[in-house]
């Protein structure tokens, strides 16, 4: 098959980060119920089809040849495992809060893994149903790439007041969309390519998107306990997309015509430089960096057969 693999010369690696979830409140976007359910959305359900999406390509890393983009495969894959233990202490925080997600996540999951599984297929049915999942998968990775520029763009959320740890959380996240935003895409081109299967899954894409953060957000704004949420959920997230404070949901629907334009590249979307600064500067990155440093430090000294002086000592 042909490649429009496109050498961005950018390595894809995952990052380790520490995030302190333990001061979050159950409505962490300051009067604004369902704007906060929406971007749980991303913590929730999302990372579900992310560990969908590492797996087919880790299926498909054994049939690309071209040793960079085997590279970025990897480190994809890498970012995506770390952004779902992320997501997952977040959810264990909501969970202490008295949000009940467990049930919505298991059905999530359970739905994922038949529809986007495998299927113990072998030989020629099995890299045909291998493209058609990666053909999807480019398809939404195109949404949370833009998703993921608005969260970095975007200042509602700071001015509304989000948690802090939250609003690096998906920043941090968003960042790292837009960084490996042509890694399945270029996956995609380099073991088919067919614009056919890639327009049919793209539209797949976006309406399915499109439903799951509807539906995804109605139900968690079912099961919040707070009593004074408000009422009428569907006028709240309307609201919510019209101020600017969650992605706007025609975002779905303007996209496609771009998506599908022939000779379209993930990499046309823009620069990637508020994506890099972002990851440069993100506090739970620099935590972790500088807890790596500081256990570096003490590990090497306790190597040497060094022993630290005490506080009084050093200060003697």
């Amino acid at each position: 098959m042909g490649t429009a693999y496109a050498d961005q010369a950018h390595a894809i690696n995952a990052r380790d980060v520490s995030f302190d979830f333990d001061s979050v409140p159950m409505h962490y976007i300051p009067g604004e119920v369902m704007a906060t359910h929406i971007i749980n959305v991303m913590h929730l359900v999302l990372p579900e089809g992310e560990r969908a999406m590492a797996q087919a390509l880790a299926e498909a890393l054994p049939l690309i040849d071209d040793e960079r983009l085997r590279e970025e495969v990897r480190g994809f894959i890498g970012q995506e495992t770390m952004h779902a233990g992320s997501h997952e202490k977040a959810r264990h925080q909501l969970e202490r809060l008295g949000l009940e997600v467990g049930p919505m996540v298991d059905r999530v999951s359970w739905l994922i893994d038949r529809l986007l599984g495998d299927h113990g297929l072998s030989g020629r049915a099995k890299r045909e149903w291998l493209c058609e999942r990666l053909a999807l998968f480019a398809g939404m990775e195109h949404y949370t790439a833009v998703i993921g520029e608005w969260l970095l763009t975007n200042d509602k959320l700071a001015e509304k007041g989000m948690h802090p740890a939250m609003l690096d959380l998906v920043r941090w996240h968003g960042a790292e969309e837009v960084e490996h935003r042509s890694v399945v895409y270029d996956a995609y081109m380099h073991l088919d390519g067919g614009y056919a299967r890639k327009a049919r899954q793209a539209l797949i894409a976006s309406s399915g998107l499109l439903a799951l953060f509807v539906t995804s957000g109605a139900y968690l704004f079912q099961q919040d306990p707070s009593p004074n949420k408000g009422r009428w959920w569907p006028l709240q997230m309307a609201s919510a997309s019209l101020r600017g404070v969650v992605p706007n949901f025609t975002t779905f629907l303007t996209e496609i015509p771009r998506y599908l334009r022939p000779g379209f590249h993930p990499s046309q979307l823009g620069p990637m430089d508020n994506a890099l600064r972002y990851l440069a500067q993100s506090p739970a990155a620099r935590a972790n960096a500088v807890t790596e440093r500081s256990e570096g430090t003490i590990n090497t000294v306790a190597q040497a057969g060094v022993t630290q002086p005490s506080s009084s000592e050093a200060q003697s």
